[in-house]
């Protein structure tokens, strides 16, 4: 089992897990809205299937907002 933080919060997951599943798992809204950060990194989309979860990872979900004064 691997020990990762989640958006600063700790969580346990089955070895082996991926990105992909891992947004399925936390039940990320607009999931093809978000961006992820792995480990202070950004991973591109079709980067998410294929790209495994470690011990000790760190895993950010952004939402990128636009908007300002118009």
């Amino acid at each position: 089992m691997a020990k990762i933080t989640v958006n600063g919060k700790p969580q346990a997951l089955e070895n082996p897990t991926t990105l992909a599943q891992l947004i399925e798992q936390n039940n990320i809204i607009q999931p093809d809205m978000v961006s992820v950060q792995l480990n202070e990194e950004f991973i591109q989309r079709e980067n998410y299937a294929t790209t495994e979860l470690k011990d000790g990872d760190e895993v950010d979900f952004l939402y990128f907002m636009g908007g300002g004064r118009g």
